[in-house]
């Protein structure tokens, strides 16, 4: 055998031993919500290293994100997501439902398998031209409101039912509720189909005067579109939005994932996951480290889905379904 001979075989047994390396490489699908790309870009790094010093092996993280409702369908359609990371629960349980994910998944993780949660604020244009202080100021005329269609999407949910249930907490009745957020719908000019939709609906079509959305959105428009585009108006009520989590048992049997999976998962509740999380502004579970970001998580008076809409399961019944009341509200446009 010549030079020219052997170099060519030793060159082909390293290309072999490449392609077997990628082949090995364990790579997992996160189907996540739409403003939570930057946080899961950050984590899936951090679990990556993490992941590679504790096993020993690669592994790779693909993100898929966009309105919750419609991420869930898709995996209940066929997208083989390893885990599903979202902004509600109904979302998982549709999933459970279909026995995609697992009937007790919410037993499957700690916290009823809610690593974090974030809460609705406002975001409004820099030094807050219209003078919006709290909900009440939603519905003035001349006042236009950005948020997400609560039929795509669970930041459109949460900011429904914030809506709703920051007037229960004042001692409201369910019917001065609906009719706030009547009017509060009448100044929304277009629905947006998910989270990152509404902040470009705002900051790049440069349409409304406030955007309802989650706490986390400050952060990501700061990096995205840069510093003092808005102020962040915390209200003086809003609603507690779980990010539940779960393994799709569907795909993770098919790729032989389930451990891997588990310990992604797993790795959201670690000391460096929860600091991640309120890098991001989004709340940690972990009370230490969410004592230790109070000057991120300003002070504001929280309430539970629990509290004035029984559960979200019930909520999605009375006011989301077709023919419910956020349809009996709203005229499309």
């Amino acid at each position: 055998m010549n030079f020219k001979q052997k170099s060519a075989l030793a060159l082909a047994g390293i290309a072999l031993t490449a392609s077997n390396l990628v082949a090995a490489q364990t790579t997992l699908l996160n189907v996540s919500y739409d403003v939570a790309r930057e946080f899961y870009k950050d984590i899936n790094a951090a679990f990556s290293a993490s992941y590679r010093k504790s096993a020993g092996k690669d592994i790779k993280i693909d993100q898929s994100h966009g309105g919750s409702s419609a991420q869930a369908r898709a995996v209940a359609d066929g997208l083989d997501a390893d885990v599903v990371t979202m902004n509600t629960t109904t979302d998982v349980d549709f999933l459970a439902t279909s026995g995609v994910v697992a009937k007790d998944w919410r037993s499957k993780f700690p916290n009823s398998a809610a690593p974090t949660s974030s809460t609705m604020l406002f975001l409004v244009r820099n030094n807050n031209p219209k003078n919006i202080k709290d909900w009440d100021d939603l519905i003035k005329p001349g006042v236009q409101v950005v948020v997400v269609n609560p039929k795509t999407g669970g930041n459109g949910r949460m900011a429904y039912l914030a809506a709703w249930g920051q007037v229960r907490k004042k001692g409201g009745t369910d019917a001065q509720a609906a009719e706030f957020v009547g009017k509060l719908y009448k100044n929304v000019p277009v629905l947006a189909k998910g989270g990152r939709d509404a902040t470009n609906i705002f900051l790049q079509r440069n349409l409304g005067d406030v955007l309802i959305t989650f706490e986390s959105e400050v952060v990501s428009v700061d990096r995205e579109f840069g510093t003092g585009k808005v102020d962040a108006i915390h209200p003086s009520s809003s609603i507690v939005a779980e990010n539940p989590v779960a393994i799709v048992e569907r795909t993770v049997a098919k790729k032989g994932t389930a451990d891997a999976a588990k310990a992604y998962l797993n790795f959201l509740y670690s000391d460096e996951g929860q600091e991640i999380a309120a890098q991001h502004a989004i709340r940690p579970s972990n009370p230490a480290i969410l004592k230790k970001y109070a000057s991120t998580f300003k002070p504001i008076q929280l309430f539970k889905v629990e509290d004035y809409f029984g559960s979200l399961a019930e909520a999605q019944k009375v006011h989301f379904n077709d023919g419910g009341q956020f349809d009996k509200l709203y005229t499309v446009r």
